[in-house]
């Protein structure tokens, strides 16, 4: 996470569609150079959660992230092959000393009211993004920026005091509608729940726990989506969703293991569907509220890891497909430290472990206790997520060998992000984030991130992992940035103020009649605007 530079980043595009198209656990159809031959139809995506916000700044969640990354667009984006290029700027120049970037955008670019975006929209994106009264998660990297200025309607130009190494990808950040929002307090704009962007769909409608609709925008500046609508049905039970896929009422999932490996092997779904498998841009960790008693001792962190059997867990619940996750970084990527401790499973060790931390002694149900008090907690997640919440199990029974009693908790998307985590009122919990393609960590884990709404909401502060992230992200020089993230993981994996878990692979169906996907290092949705369905294929019409 930066989370969200995907994020805005981790979650501009939604876990489902990010991933790496030529890891060797890659399979799916791999097409061909392709032409599209006809505009129309809809694609249905089914999602487990609702969106909470649509301006990007103001939501964490990838439900919202998901929807708004179609609604606009920032000055640069990841091209299929993970290389930076661009969006609204059509170019940009970057001073020898990496201290000042000048963007050049694209003229006769128009909000979807017909507005002309210019320069001057930025630089509002800039100002609101840092304005204090703003409850954004994101302010982090444009406090980097020393000066801001418009040189005219079509040249923005940033200045650092400093390096810094993400300077050019924050920039990905969603441009805002400086027309709509200027003098307001945004959060209480109507763009919340109606937003106008550039980018490739306009919004049209939105009803709240059922669907969000999208209708393609005929005058995108790089050309008319060929999917004339993207309509995402929000379904909270996965079993649900899933014979909605199978009635062929949806188009395009994000499968569980079992709906991977067995419920969709037989024909009727090889006749209509095209299945996807690569390793995630992402991690599932069990994180632990630092502020509660039982989770300030590291060594009780450390005795919940070794007594926790993730090849269990992959095995039983993910069918081994993915791997054991030992930090916030996807393996194989070039911060990932293939070197720190791991934490195979050992009871022994935990027993050990929690002795020492001064729980001694077992009450009448075998469970832990110090000074008086048993060794229970209560373990959330979100529903809807079914490997989540086999995994709450699993982490249920294999603690209770320890002694430690673990009550589970299922709450609805909307209520587990915004009253339980925002709110930190949580003991512990089940979560994922997606693993932004720059390492910069420092949202997810600086000491300065655990305001409330920000994204370090487990309360995590070391001052020397507060030092590594803020020297990274303050080198152009990868070695040396390495180093710092290196010893970062090392430090996390001391600390496991999170127990990671597992990095999944990504498992997505779509309708056969969707053509011209591009598995590619970034995922599916590269080119989206290019997928299309054959004039003969087509099954809805969108009324604009």
């Amino acid at each position: 996470m930066n989370p969200v530079r995907l994020s805005v980043i981790l979650f501009l595009i939604l876990l489902l569609l990010a991933g790496c198209a030529n890891e060797q656990s890659n399979s799916g159809p791999q097409e061909k150079a392709y032409k599209p031959t006809a505009y129309g139809d809809i694609i249905v995506r089914g999602d487990i959660g609702d969106a909470s916000n649509l301006i990007p700044i103001l939501a964490s969640d990838s439900a919202s992230h998901s929807i708004a990354g179609l609604i606009y667009n920032g000055l640069v984006k990841y091209d299929k092959d993970m290389n930076i290029v661009g969006d609204l700027a059509e170019s940009w120049d970057i001073s020898d000393d990496g201290l000042v970037i000048t963007f050049h955008l694209r003229k006769g670019v128009k909000w979807h009211d017909g507005k002309p975006f210019t320069a001057k929209d930025v630089l509002y994106t800039y100002q609101v993004t840092v304005d204090p009264k703003t409850p954004t998660a994101y302010a982090g990297d444009f406090l980097k920026v020393k000066k801001a200025e418009v040189l005219d309607d079509y040249t923005f130009r940033v200045t650092y005091d400093k390096p810094f190494a993400p300077s050019l990808i924050s920039w990905s950040s969603a441009i805002l509608p400086r027309h709509l929002l200027e003098g307001q307090d945004i959060t209480k704009s109507s763009l919340a729940r109606h937003p106008v962007g550039t980018g490739p769909y306009l919004f049209k409608e939105w009803l709240a726990g059922q669907k969000i609709v999208l209708v393609s925008n005929a005058d995108y500046f790089e050309g008319r989506p060929y999917v004339d609508g993207h309509v995402t049905r929000i379904i909270p039970d996965m079993a649900t969703m899933f014979l909605e896929l199978r009635a062929r009422n949806i188009d395009m999932m994000g499968l569980t293991p079992l709906q991977y490996t067995r419920q969709t092997e037989n024909n009727l779904f090889r006749q209509s569907f095209d299945k996807y498998r690569y390793l995630a841009f992402a991690y599932t960790y069990l994180g632990y509220n630092l502020k509660h008693p039982f989770f300030a001792d590291k060594r009780v962190r450390q005795a919940i890891s070794y007594a926790i059997n993730k090849e269990e867990i992959i095995s039983g619940v993910l069918l081994g497909l993915g791997k054991p996750a030992t930090g916030p970084y996807k393996p194989g990527t070039w911060a990932y430290n293939e070197n720190v401790k791991t934490y195979s499973y050992n009871p022994q060790k935990a027993w050990e472990l929690l002795r020492a931390a001064g729980w001694t002694k077992t009450n009448n149900d075998g469970f832990l206790e110090k000074d008086g008090r048993p060794f229970t907690f209560e373990l959330v997640t979100n529903q809807g997520n079914e490997t989540r919440q086999k995994c709450a199990e699993i982490i249920q029974r294999q603690l209770k060998e320890v002694g430690i009693d673990v009550k589970i908790r299922i709450l609805e998307w909307a209520a587990f992000i915004n009253d339980f985590i925002n709110k930190r009122r949580f003991e512990a919990v089940i979560l994922g984030w997606t693993i932004p393609l720059d390492p910069d960590a420092y949202d997810v884990w600086h000491s300065s991130k655990t305001a409330p709404e920000e994204l370090n909401f487990i309360s995590y502060k070391n001052p020397e992992v507060d030092a590594l992230l803020e020297k990274a992200r303050s080198t152009f020089d990868q070695k040396l940035r390495k180093k710092y993230y290196d010893r970062f993981q090392e430090i996390l994996v001391e600390d496991q103020p999170y127990t990671f878990l597992y990095v999944p692979d990504e498992l997505v169906i779509i309708s056969k009649r969707f053509r011209g996907i591009e598995p590619a290092p970034i995922g599916l949705s590269h080119n989206f605007i290019k997928w299309y369905v054959p004039k003969d294929e087509q099954k809805y019409t969108m009324t604009k």
